[in-house]
């Protein structure tokens, strides 16, 4: 489909979404939460497609939500969009092909969040990172008390949330809130090598790779190790566990079919 607020471009199995409002720093409007979920829906079913990046048009990635139509909102209307966004957010986390955020500036508030619900995070040097939603007398709506907390832990998501403060991309990998942190110019190259290098596994080991640890984050550790244990037996039955073993044997590259 179209996107007025994004771009999407496919090549060698790799969709690139960019946010693509840089007037306005890539600001998340209703239309353009609706958007990225309808994009990712579409990037599931695409079967030319195995692994997603996502950054943002210009100098931010995302530097929030955007505040001339959170300033009007009711309680009613409120909730809503939060739940709006909490939604597309939990369908790029759970989505079985791997999304790594290419954070290229700012990336506050929904922009943070957005970040964090994509699997892996790769930062430019220029990034910054934040919850400021205090300082506007809100909280996070998108998922940002919660990720974050799971993220970088409880004392300093706390920190983070309560002051509102920004942070360089020095810090935030110091803290584990990004993986990578490479110059600007590298960055798309970066993203690209990583999930070239993620895409050459098996996709149904990759796809349930996210799967466990997304819901095992959930479990006591004796449910993850039973459901670890579940999808380990799962892998066994398939076409690719036997090419991946014949290839390693065989001392040759894997051809995975994803059956």
């Amino acid at each position: 489909m179209a996107f007025q607020n994004l771009t999407l471009e496919v090549a060698d199995r790799i969709a690139v979404l960019t946010v693509n409002r840089p007037d306005k720093l890539n600001a998340l409007n209703d239309a353009t939460i609706a958007e990225i979920g309808h994009a990712f829906d579409e990037i599931r079913l695409d079967e030319s497609v195995a692994g997603i990046i996502v950054t943002g048009a210009g100098r931010a990635f995302v530097a929030g939500a955007d505040i001339s139509e959170l300033a009007s909102q009711t309680p009613v209307l409120a909730k809503g969009r939060s739940r709006a966004g909490q939604d597309v957010f939990r369908r790029i986390e759970t989505c079985p092909k791997p999304v790594i955020a290419a954070v290229n500036g700012f990336a506050l508030g929904g922009g943070c969040e957005l970040a964090m619900a994509c699997h892996i995070r790769i930062a430019s040097e220029a990034a910054k990172f934040g919850q400021p939603e205090s300082k506007l007398g809100i909280l996070p709506g998108f998922g940002g008390s919660q990720r974050l907390a799971r993220l970088v832990g409880k004392g300093r998501a706390i920190q983070l949330l309560l002051t509102g403060e920004m942070i360089d991309a020095s810090e935030a990998y110091r803290i584990g809130l990004v993986n990578r942190v490479v110059h600007a110019a590298e960055l798309m190259g970066s993203a690209k090598q990583m999930m070239k290098q993620i895409l050459a596994n098996g996709p149904l080991a990759v796809a349930l790779c996210i799967e466990a640890v997304d819901r095992g984050l959930e479990m006591s550790l004796d449910e993850g190790l039973i459901l670890e244990a579940n999808h380990f037996g799962l892998l066994a039955a398939t076409e690719d566990m036997r090419e991946g073993m014949g290839a390693f044997l065989d001392k040759r590259t894997a051809s995975f079919k994803g059956r």
